[in-house]
C-alpha cells in the first residue's frame, strides 16, 4: 500500500512547493483537505491520523498546535516553520550534518526541516567544525543573499505588485538586530559557543540563495589554507548526492545568488589563499532551503531513494518542469 501524505498549510509557499514536487508521483498517496475545510480543526485531525508523513507548512504558534492537534494518531511529521529546530525531541532535517544524521532522519517521529540562511550556514561551518579546523569559541560572520519568494506570500505581492516602492528595486539588509529566527539553529547545530555576525539581505529576484562566511585562516586551527579548508569540505561530502563542492577557485569572477534556482541541490564554492578564505553555498531557497530538502527527509523517513521526486540538475528550457520552476 502506498504511504500517505498530507501537507497542513498546503496554500502557503513551501507548501505549494512540496505539492509540486509530489503531485507528479505514483509512489505515495495526497490526502487534500476540502478547501472549505482548511482550518476545521476536526478535519484537519482526521487527515493527521490517516496519514503516515504530515508535512507542517505552518506559522510557528501554528505548527505547535498542529503537533498537540496529532497527538496520539502516531503521524509522523515534518515541520517546516522554525518552531521545533531546535526543540528536545525532534531531529534535525539536514541529512548531510554528519555521519548517523541520515538514519536518525529516516528513524524518527519528528522531524525539523532547517531555515533557508541557515542551511547555508551549516553547510559551511558544521564540517570544519567537526574537522577540527574551526574551535566551537570560534567568532563568525556570514551574510546570506535570498530572492524574494523566501519571504512567503506577503512579501512576494510587495515585490510583485504593479507599482512597487521604490525600495524594493534595490537589496535590503534586514535583522540588524541579530536576533534573526534562523541564529539559535545556526549555533546549536554548528556546535557554536556563540552565534555569528549574520546579516541577510533580499533583493529583487525571485528564488536562489548565496550564503557566504568569510574566515582569517589564522583563526583556524592549525592555520591551514583555503585550498585546506576546500579539501576538509570536499571530504565531508564526497559521495553526497544533494551537495557539491565546486574545484577550487572559480572561472567567473562573479557569482549569481541565483545560480542554483530551480534546483534541490547545493554547491559550495572556496576560494582565497595562504591567508583568507571566502566560501559560498549556493542553492534555491525554496529548494534545499525548504520544500526540497522536506520532501529529501521525506524520502528517508518512507525508505525512498533519498533524491526521489527531486530536480538536482536545471530542468530543460521549455519542459513543464521548467516553465514551473519560474514562478514557483
Amino acid at each position: 500500500m502506498k504511504p500517505k501524505v498530507y501537507i497542513d498549510g498546503k496554500d502557503g509557499t513551501t507548501g505549494l512547493q512540496i505539492y509540486d514536487r509530489l503531485g507528479a508521483r505514483d509512489d505515495i498517496g495526497l490526502l487534500l483537505i476540502d478547501e472549505a475545510k482548511r482550518k476545521d480543526p476536526g478535519e484537519r485531525k482526521r487527515l493527521m491520523a490517516e496519514a503516515d508523513i504530515v508535512f507542517l507548512c505552518l506559522p510557528d504558534a501554528a505548527a505547535v498546535e498542529a503537533v498537540a492537534l496529532a497527538e496520539g494518531s502516531g503521524a509522523r511529521m515534518i515541520d517546516a516553520s522554525t518552531a521545533h529546530r531546535t526543540a528536545p525531541g525532534w531531529v534535525y532535517g539536514f541529512p548531510e550534518l554528519r555521519p548517523g544524521q541520515r538514519e536518525a532522519i529516516a528513524g524518527a517521529r519528528y522531524v525539523a526541516n532547517p531555515g533557508c540562511h541557515a542551511t547555508g550556514f551549516i553547510s559551511i561551518v558544521a564540517p570544519l567544525v567537526q574537522a577540527g579546523l574551526l574551535s566551537a569559541d570560534a567568532d563568525l560572520c556570514c551574510f546570506s543573499l535570498t530572492g524574494y519568494s523566501g519571504g512567503g506570500k506577503k512579501m512576494i505581492a510587495q515585490y510583485e505588485a504593479a507599482e512597487k516602492a521604490e525600495s524594493l528595486y534595490s537589496p535590503g539588509l534586514y535583522g540588524l538586530t541579530q536576533a534573526h529566527k534562523h541564529l539559535p539553529e545556526m549555533q546549536k547545530i554548528c556546535g557554536l559557543d556563540i552565534p555569528p555576525v549574520f546579516c541577510p539581505i533580499v533583493d529583487d529576484y525571485y528564488k536562489g540563495m548565496a550564503v557566504t562566511v568569510m574566515l582569517q585562516n589564522s583563526m583556524l586551527k592549525g592555520n591551514p589554507t583555503a585550498k585546506d579548508i576546500h579539501e576538509a569540505l570536499a571530504a565531508h561530502y564526497d559521495g553526497k548526492k544533494v551537495i557539491k563542492v565546486h574545484p577550487f577557485g572559480y572561472e567567473d569572477p562573479m557569482i549569481a545568488a541565483g545560480t542554483m534556482a530551480g534546483k534541490d541541490s547545493m554547491e559550495l564554492v572556496v576560494n582565497g589563499h595562504e591567508g583568507q578564505t571566502i566560501i559560498t553555498a549556493l542553492f534555491d531557497n525554496l529548494g534545499k532551503g525548504a520544500s526540497g530538502a522536506a520532501v529529501e527527509n521525506m524520502n528517508l523517513m518512507l525508505g525512498f531513494e533519498m533524491t526521489a521526486g527531486l530536480a538536482l540538475e536545471t530542468p530543460p528550457a521549455g519542459s513543464p518542469a521548467s516553465a514551473r520552476s519560474e514562478r514557483t
